[in-house]
């Protein structure tokens, strides 16, 4: 069982930007994708603000966000990195393994990195995510670097749109083809 401590707000200017995106794809009738919380047992709860400050996790999660893009199945997670050098250990095994069987289903599977320092969104296939992964299972190094990923897939912000990952979906599929 996992225990929770409260970290601030860490990830939570991605997730409203993620979240204000998503908004907007849903208005322009392109997209439907849904947050997952992750389900939580509150352990301490702080009386007079009535904030949660302990808790458990009560299973593992999957990825933060899941939907449909044009018909399309995606699932994918959010992570923030404020280095050129992302660690593997902020990806969890049972997310890894939960989009491979998506894309075995037929899904599309990403992750959307924020290197917060370059002020920078990245939008990574699960194949080059499997391809780090499976690096550092084999004994290699347990992240990645800046330099290692391709540069059509960094993605900016336009259109009225704050995090315009469906340049990079669209990429991804074009690629798949």
């Amino acid at each position: 069982m996992a225990t929770w401590k409260s970290r601030g707000l860490r990830g939570s200017a991605l997730e409203e930007f993620i979240n204000r995106t998503n908004e907007k794809y849903l208005e322009n009738g392109l997209a439907l994708i849904q947050k997952i919380p992750t389900p939580i047992t509150p352990i301490n709860i702080d009386k007079e603000s009535r904030h949660i400050t302990l808790a458990y996790f009560e299973q593992k999660s999957t990825v933060d966000y899941i939907g449909a893009v044009q018909g399309i199945p995606v699932c994918f997670d959010a992570k923030e990195c404020n280095t050129d050098t992302f660690p593997l250990a902020n990806i969890h095994e049972h997310q890894i393994e939960f989009m491979e069987n998506f894309e075995k289903q037929g899904g599309v599977a990403f992750i959307l990195i924020s290197f917060t320092k370059r002020d920078e969104f990245y939008y990574m296939q699960f194949s080059l995510l499997k391809k780090f992964w499976q690096r550092a299972k084999d004994g290699g190094r347990k992240s990645f670097r800046y330099e290692e990923l391709d540069s059509e897939f960094f993605i900016k912000s336009g259109g009225g749109v704050l995090v315009p990952y469906l340049e990079g979906l669209q990429k991804d599929l074009n690629c798949r083809d």
